[in-house]
């Protein structure tokens, strides 16, 4: 298994409304953080290493978990101002020692085989792969086009109606892709990398998400508190 990244350094800006005075990944889901049932999947996929990239209140994620997740080592990489998504990806990839790794959103639960994917992605030339789920209601994400190679040819804006490709939040990155865009310390991964380069980069989707959840609005966060257990204890 590779080594896996955790984006969890946002704000939580758009659930401030239900989790006022915690980091977004310490949520509260059914009596647990949100970020213990991501782990518990994560141990779940067989993963030995998890780095989780933290910037806001991040003493109060790194005093609860520790060091440690059961059998899977914990590492932290503290951002000291808001790097972006892209920003604290390329800045964990310089704390990471190997070539290649999985990066997940600290918001978002995709149930995907992750040894599935990595060896999915062996099969194409490729720097940097995304998993995508279908969704039923696809209109407050943006989707994703994708061709009969799997290569990702575009992405269409929000409020599309009707099913759709989503990006997943998770991804396969070879770190050299940063060797290749002049890319400030701060950006988005999504806008300044994954849009900006489309045409350079050779995307290619992955399919097989089984579900998602994002529990990134309030609507989502209460809904979550079946749902994500329900994903997790399932595997």
């Amino acid at each position: 298994m590779l080594p896996v990244l955790v984006l969890a350094g946002g704000f939580g800006t758009r659930l401030k409304s239900v989790v006022p005075d915690l980091p977004k990944p310490l949520a509260d889901i059914s009596g647990k953080p949100f970020l213990w049932w991501l782990l518990s999947h994560l141990e779940n996929e067989g993963a030995k290493d998890v780095y989780l990239s933290v910037g806001y209140l991040h003493e109060h994620i790194q005093s609860f978990f520790g060091h440690r997740f059961n059998k899977m080592n914990l590492h932290y990489i503290v951002e000291t101002e808001p790097l972006g998504t892209g920003g604290a990806i390329k800045n964990a990839c310089q704390k990471i020692p190997e070539p290649q790794i999985l990066v997940l959103n600290g918001d978002t639960l995709a149930m995907a085989d992750l040894n599935q994917f990595i060896d999915f992605a062996s099969a194409y030339n490729s720097k940097l792969f995304m998993a995508v789920a279908k969704v039923e209601n696809a209109s407050r994400y943006g989707t994703v086009i994708k061709n009969e190679t799997n290569q990702i040819t575009g992405f269409a804006e929000k409020g599309k109606l009707g099913s759709g490709l989503i990006n997943a939040g998770i991804y396969l990155v070879d770190k050299s892709i940063f060797d290749e865009f002049e890319l400030p310390p701060r950006f988005s991964f999504e806008v300044n990398l994954l849009t900006q380069f489309l045409p350079q980069l050779n995307l290619i989707a992955y399919d097989n998400v089984t579900d998602f959840i994002d529990i990134g609005i309030p609507e989502d966060y209460a809904l979550g508190q079946q749902k994500v257990p329900a994903m997790v204890n399932k595997t």
